[in-house]
């Protein structure tokens, strides 16, 4: 099992003051107040005795410049410079190949690209080293789709990445480099961050372009947290509780760390707010305590083990400027850890572990920092207490599967089931997992249900598996399947 993720002061004394005790103590041993020139008068014709203060060298002006250079060396070495200069070591330029269908924008082009046409495409972005044993954490769509993954280090040092895995829901990717005592960043934690305080962006924009691999270094402050941002219509997913800071994130920053004044990693960088393409300071990052969450899961588990409520809200009516207060229980699956807990379909949850919850997405933010058997408080208006839920882990990754054509993983059907993926169906069997070439090869994939093989109906995923052990002879077999709440069919030819 992998393991998890997660000077002192010199005393100095100046030249004068080491002449000064140099004197106190000689006077200290003559026993009065006469001292050495005492002595002297006292036996005259002898050689007068030139005092010890007088006999040590006054500091010559080569020295007074070094001193007054050691001093305005120790000023220019802020906490921004420290905070620097302990995580850069470890920041990472990531780059990517990419193998991309090329598909014709126009009749016209269509006589120029032949059908199956590819083309490679090179991508870059950013990396922090959080383990000695070359484990990296970066953005899942700095790496999405790759067939090759290279990480640079600052000291030029190139390796070949592994992708131990990603979670695209948050945006982030796991890697790992084969090599060990590597330079790894301090990790602190994204809780209690306050508006305001310092935080520096650290990565490599543009990559390639400049001559070393020495990461950039941006300044600025936290300007708020919690964020949840909506894309563009052309982006997708959503950005959940993020970090909002005005330092320069620019493009090759992504997948970067968001670091302190302590020189801590805080956040993960990944998108901005641009109109003209470049940083505007409206930058996010994603906090360091949820990516470090999903780095363990992929690295000990193998996938994301997310936490279930048997939950669905929706948004409550505004008031007439538009503000809304609290989320509306709009289902409740049976026998789920909401239903134990005695929530109920209309009732209005106003905060979850003392967070106030505005609308759908802040309740969507807080289960993705949820895991299986978290205990979670829920404020409801109207009752005098917060009501504890017990979280469990999602009813798909806990269900029963069965093989069916060696690749195929289906589960059945579920009312627990139907209410964590939004299924429309009442009995069937969903794809689980699915290997990647029996997707091209059928033109199915994860997250279909199974509802019917050739006039026969499914019930479970038990069910499918002995219809396709039934299956003999060759021919079309004929698939019915839901998909995104709608139905298709979908041909095959079977022959055994």
């Amino acid at each position: 099992m992998s393991k998890p993720i997660r000077a002192p002061r010199r005393a100095t004394m100046s030249l004068p003051a080491l002449i000064g005790l140099g004197v106190l103590a000689l006077g200290a041993c003559a026993g009065d107040s006469g001292g050495v020139a005492d002595a002297a008068e006292a036996a005259p014709g002898s050689e007068a005795v030139t005092p010890l203060a007088e006999l040590a060298e006054a500091p010559s002006e080569e020295q007074h410049a070094q001193a007054r250079s050691a001093e305005l060396d120790e000023s220019r070495r802020t906490a921004i410079v420290r905070a620097a200069s302990r995580v850069a070591p470890a920041v990472v330029n990531v780059s990517v190949i990419r193998t991309e269908a090329v598909r014709a924008r126009s009749v016209y082009e269509s006589f120029f690209v032949p059908p199956g046409a590819e083309r490679r495409t090179a991508g870059f972005g950013s990396g922090v080293i959080v383990r000695d044993d070359g484990v990296v954490l970066t953005n899942d769509h700095v790496v999405r789709n790759a067939n090759r993954i290279k990480v640079t280090l600052p000291d030029g040092r190139d390796f070949d990445a592994e992708l131990i895995g990603t979670d695209p829901v948050a945006d982030i990717a796991v890697l790992r480099v084969p090599s060990e005592g590597l330079p790894v960043a301090p990790v602190g934690s994204s809780e209690g961050l306050l508006i305001g305080e310092w935080a520096l962006a650290i990565g490599n924009p543009f990559a390639n372009y400049f001559s070393d691999a020495e990461p950039t270094v941006t300044a600025g402050v936290i300007s708020a947290v919690g964020r949840n941002i909506v894309p563009s219509s052309e982006e997708d997913g959503f950005y959940l509780g993020m970090i909002q800071t005005d330092a320069s994130i620019n493009p090759g920053n992504s997948g970067g760390p968001l670091v302190n004044a302590l020189g801590q990693v805080i956040g993960i960088n990944a998108s901005i707010f641009t109109r003209s393409g470049g940083s505007e300071g409206l930058g996010f990052a994603i906090p360091i305590d949820r990516a470090l969450r999903i780095a363990d899961d992929l690295l000990v588990h193998g996938e994301i083990r997310r936490a279930w409520l048997g939950l669905d809200v929706e948004p409550v009516e505004a008031d007439d400027w538009g503000r809304t207060r609290g989320v509306r229980v709009a289902r409740v699956a049976p026998d789920s850890p909401g239903d134990r807990a005695a929530i109920r379909a209309g009732d209005r949850l106003l905060a979850a572990n003392g967070k106030a919850m505005t609308a759908p997405l802040d309740y969507e933010a807080m289960l993705l920092d949820l895991r299986a058997g978290d205990p979670l408080d829920l404020t409801v208006d109207g009752r005098n207490r917060p009501v504890r839920v017990q979280a469990a882990a999602l009813p798909s990754v806990t269900a029963e599967r069965v093989t069916i054509l060696r690749e195929i993983q289906l589960i059945t059907v579920t009312p627990q089931v139907r209410a964590e993926r939004g299924i429309v169906s009442e009995e069937g069997a969903l794809i689980a997992s699915i290997s990647d070439r029996l997707v091209a090869q059928l033109g199915l994939r994860a997250g279909d249900v199974l509802v019917g093989v050739n006039r026969v109906r499914v019930t479970s995923a038990e069910d499918a598996a002995r219809i396709f052990e039934s299956l003999r002879g060759e021919g079309r077999v004929r698939l019915y399947l839901e998909r995104s709440g709608g139905y298709v069919a979908r041909d095959l030819y079977w022959r055994r």
